[in-house]
């Protein structure tokens, strides 16, 4: 992803990324799977660690079959969350001189390295924002707690602060896209192409989104295949078919579909993650031991 490749110390050095994938997706692209009809919902699991009780950030790792990497909201210290698919905790990560002053989503970037959000602002007054770039850490259960360096990058807005909560990550181009969360029934769409850790990267606004009054954006993700993009509200998910070639931002100037799912019974929800061929996804509210949900077709 160009200068967002970089790790290291407070300083980090950009380094090169393998190029992104491009599009595979495992049916032809048409209507998405997940808006074929009602889906059937089970819980799969409860998250076991007392660490989360506010979550707001879900993706399914790339590299480790059955983990899911999460994180709070605003409130908690810097580190990241990883769980089972049933719930079970096998990592806690600190992010060495990292900050959480209103995490909000979390994505998977090149190389499967995952990426962290820090572009909350309910009072609509941060300056900028910051994105966390850190390799995959090691998820082991018998030695879940351990540290990992990050590398930051401060985001502004062209045009005034903004709060969001979805953040994407664009197989195509290898740009990092903001989702931004109104209650207005417009959501928009900023892209970030190269950030940089040396300097402020100023966002660039790409598209609308409109939904209707009272579906703001609270979460989103990009299926491993890239085939699939869903933003989910309080109640509903909304899904993007991606076609080869196309970046994330153009596809999402296309109406979406609605899946038949009700996500407003399961609390205030804020995280989501599709699986590797987006005909599934994952969500978990807020709240001490939550319910880990899987929504997929019922046929």
């Amino acid at each position: 992803m160009g200068a967002l490749a970089g790790c290291g110390g407070r300083q980090p050095q950009p380094q090169q990324e393998p190029a992104a994938s491009p599009l595979t997706p495992t049916s032809p692209v048409g209507r998405p799977a997940l808006c074929a009809g009602p889906l059937r919902v089970h819980v799969a699991g409860r998250v076991t660690s007392t660490a989360a009780r506010e979550l707001s950030g879900l993706v399914l790792s790339r590299t480790r079959p059955g983990v899911l990497w999460m994180h709070n909201d605003s409130g908690d210290d810097a580190r990241l969350l990883a769980i089972t698919t049933s719930g079970r905790t096998v990592a806690d990560v600190t992010l060495a001189a990292g900050e959480n002053v209103d995490w909000e989503d979390i994505a998977i970037g090149a190389g499967g390295a995952l990426l962290v959000g820090d572009i909350g602002d309910n009072l609509g007054q941060r300056s900028s924002v910051a994105l966390y770039r850190v390799p995959e850490p090691r998820a082991s259960v018998r030695a879940p707690r351990s540290v990992a360096v990050a590398a930051r990058y401060e985001l502004r807005y062209p045009d005034g602060a903004r709060d969001a909560e979805a953040l994407l990550f664009d197989p195509a181009s290898g740009s990092v896209v903001i989702v931004a969360k109104s209650f207005g029934g417009e959501a928009r769409v900023y892209v970030a192409a190269r950030p940089s850790s040396r300097q402020i990267t100023t966002l660039r606004r790409s598209a609308t989104i409109r939904l209707g009054p009272g579906e703001a954006v609270t979460a989103g993700d990009v299926s491993a295949d890239g085939s699939t993009i869903v933003l989910r509200t309080y109640d509903h998910a909304y899904v993007w078919r991606r076609r080869a070639g196309e970046g994330v931002a153009a596809a999402l100037r296309r109406r979406p579909c609605r899946a038949d799912a009700d996500l407003l019974r399961e609390g205030q929800g804020e995280a989501l993650a599709l699986t590797s061929d987006g005909r599934a996804f994952l969500t978990a509210p807020e709240g001490p031991r939550p319910a880990l949900r899987r929504y997929e077709p019922s046929g």
